[in-house]
């Protein structure tokens, strides 16, 4: 009996004490729930409020908790704290982040913006189709494509934009500056232009249109094949290869390839452009990483057209694949002659990386250099011939640079 009581205290006190520790794991599971939002879905939700991050490269420390105090300081303070829209926060600090590298071609896109890049690559956006980057602090017209609103308009390659519908630009945000620029079909917009040889700025009244380019035009003046390409698009490499066919077939003796204008676009298609002029696993492109680690991008098909005497035109508006193009073609072969003026300096290479929500990153991941291991980041590529188009060419619609090519060939032929 005094041993069935004892037992009896036992079980009891077990009893008890189990019902106090599920007591206090409900209360802590209640409070981490309420507080920190642990356990649910713990890959969504992780309260960073209190982490410090050190960064590998640097001995600075950084505090991430300001971040978070400057967004509950908004949300506490703000006047119009009801009506602040928390992923648009979220997607304004990482354009922020990104802004913070100096690289103007590094750059996050919300789902609409994605949306309209990846048009442009495809080749099919609305807007006034123009290249446009930042350069010396200034937002300035790449290059305007060929027969868009931008180039009916008169805007030239290094105008810089000061205003846009009569707007000052401040701060060279390029994202939230080519969203005003961008619009629908039929609209117009007013830019502001600053150019060289102005003696004040001018107004430009620009019309929007839906554009669709065909990046490839093919035209035969007597036996030489004037190919002008005005982007590397998804569609160029096929377009190309069609004109390259009725090359073949008219007999063609001497080619010119016009890359003036041309803001650039995907790297495999200039690789797959600049194989059929130069034999066959010729090096086409380095790229170079921030280890210091390169990759040799190498041609990959048997050249048709490596003995055809050839020239290429760029100039300023020549950016990026056109100059991994025209750089490639002269450091392996000495008889193709550059004619116009020095290309625009883009010497860095993207990647476009798919995020949530529909979202995407552009990074810049690499510098390149041409197969001789020349930079061209800022620097550009100087023509051999350098031939001027001055503002009467335009208006008059002379192309001296492109009779210059005319004229270099026939003296060949």
């Amino acid at each position: 009996m005094h041993k069935d009581n004892k037992k009896s205290g036992a079980s009891r006190l077990v009893s008890f004490l189990s019902s106090v520790i599920i007591l206090i794991i409900f209360f802590l599971v209640g409070y981490f729930l309420g507080q920190k939002s642990f356990f649910i879905n713990s890959k969504d939700f992780i309260s960073l409020k209190d982490v410090s991050v050190y960064n590998k490269d640097s001995a600075n420390r950084v505090d991430f908790s300001i971040f978070w105090d400057a967004w509950d300081l908004l949300n506490r303070k703000h006047v119009d704290r009801n009506n602040i829209n928390a992923q648009k926060m979220v997607y304004g600090a990482i354009n922020g982040m990104f802004a913070a590298t100096g690289d103007p071609y590094t750059n996050f896109f919300d789902a609409e913006e994605n949306k309209i890049f990846n048009e442009a690559i495809d080749g099919s956006f609305e807007g006034i189709g123009a290249e446009i980057g930042i350069r010396d602090g200034f937002l300035t017209i790449v290059s305007p494509l060929d027969d868009s609103p931008a180039e009916k308009s008169g805007l030239r390659p290094k105008d810089k934009i000061i205003a846009i519908d009569g707007e000052q630009i401040i701060e060279p945000d390029i994202d939230e500056l080519v969203k005003k620029i961008r619009g629908e079909s039929g609209t117009e917009v007013k830019l502001t232009i600053l150019r060289d040889g102005f003696d004040d700025v001018k107004d430009f009244v620009v019309i929007r249109a839906k554009i669709q380019i065909d990046s490839v035009k093919l035209e035969q003046i007597e036996d030489i094949a004037y190919i002008r390409v005005s982007q590397f698009g998804e569609n160029t490499s096929d377009e190309f290869k069609n004109e390259l066919n009725n090359v073949k077939n008219n007999g063609t003796k001497g080619i010119i390839i016009d890359m003036r204008n041309n803001p650039g676009g995907l790297l495999t298609t200039a690789v797959d452009l600049v194989s059929y002029f130069v034999p066959n696993q010729s090096i086409a492109v380095i790229e170079e990483y921030s280890t210091e680690k390169q990759d040799i991008r190498k041609t990959y098909k048997t050249s048709q057209f490596k003995e055809l005497p050839m020239v290429i035109l760029i100039n300023e508006g020549s950016a990026s694949a056109s100059e991994i193009f025209a750089g490639a073609i002269k450091d392996h072969r000495d008889d193709v002659i550059l004619v116009g003026q020095k290309s625009f300096g883009k010497g860095s290479v993207q990647e476009l990386i798919p995020m949530n929500g529909g979202t995407s990153s552009k990074i810049t991941v690499a510098k390149w250099l041409t197969p001789k291991g020349n930079h061209i980041d800022k620097v550009g590529i100087e023509p051999d011939i350098l031939v001027e188009y001055t503002e009467e060419d335009y208006e008059n619609e002379n192309d001296p640079q492109k009779d210059k090519a005319i004229e270099i060939l026939k003296e060949k032929l």
